[in-house]
């Protein structure tokens, strides 16, 4: 019998953010167990965590599909239930995983993730996929592409947060640029508390659309700051769940973002 949480991530009321299911564990089951927990959660994201000493937790996440080598919302989420469900001491817990150390921070209410940021390099046009362009059925133009291991991201920058919100993406499409999952972004509309505005598509990994992600945020963050010459930005996922984020530059390539968890549910897998 495992014990299994489920928690909104990067949100501070129910029924908003990204709904992770977390599942601690004390040893390892099978790869091919975990990802049957996986499907069977159908949420984007399920985290499974070991202990390795104090403080200290070895971390890996799966999506109904397939295993992905990074994930924000469901580390928040891990975060969150050794916070507040297993009694961890103190203000930070460490988790080691396939993108190497990640910290998170408890401050107040707020868990502030300390992520490796990802850089994005322009695609020529004649390089750029006919597939983007007839996928989310609107003219393309400033396509980059960012790489995390294996976890290849279109980034499509959009003209203005109104063509991005009327997006209606056709999913079938979007799953032939397989391995690459498709990113898009718009500036922040004028007087908005939003420096910009994203959303993530990711229908070959099981999810046709992720409501709040903090992976993206690792690609946003450096690539809006550099645009907007700013250290921190201020962000929205515009997904029908909808979540923000505050994202802060730092030095070594990493990126602090910072968010809260709400606890919807916990209860037990009857192995």
């Amino acid at each position: 019998m495992l014990t299994l949480f489920q928690i909104d991530a990067f949100s501070d009321e129910l029924f908003k953010g990204n709904p992770a299911a977390v599942v601690p564990l004390e040893s390892w089951l099978s790869d091919e167990l975990m990802q049957q927990i996986a499907a069977e959660n159908n949420l984007a994201e399920t985290a499974f965590f070991v202990p390795i000493s104090q403080g200290q937790y070895q971390i890996r996440w799966f999506t109904p599909a397939c295993e992905v080598p990074l994930c924000g919302h469901a580390t928040l989420a891990s975060a969150f239930v050794l916070f507040n469900e297993m009694g961890v001491n103190g203000e930070q817990v460490v988790f080691h995983s396939k993108s190497g150390v990640l910290t998170v921070t408890k401050l107040g209410e707020q868990l502030q993730l300390n992520f490796p940021q990802i850089p994005a390099a322009m695609v020529a046009d004649e390089l750029i996929p006919a597939d983007i362009e007839l996928g989310l059925g609107v003219p393309v133009a400033n396509v980059l592409e960012a790489t995390n291991q294996d976890d290849p991201v279109y980034l499509v920058v959009l003209d203005s947060v109104q063509q991005l919100r009327a997006l209606t993406p056709d999913m079938n499409i979007l799953a032939r640029l397989h391995p690459h999952s498709v990113l898009v972004t718009a500036l922040g509309e004028e007087g908005s508390d939003y420096d910009c505005e994203s959303r993530f598509f990711l229908p070959s990994y099981g999810i046709d659309e992720d409501p709040v992600t903090g992976m993206a945020h690792c690609i946003l963050a450096p690539y809006w700051s550099r645009q907007l010459e700013k250290a921190s930005i201020n962000a929205y996922q515009a997904s029908k769940r909808g979540g923000a984020m505050h994202c802060k530059l730092l030095a070594a390539g990493r990126v602090l973002l910072s968010g809260q968890g709400k606890k919807y549910l916990s209860g037990h897998i009857h192995l």
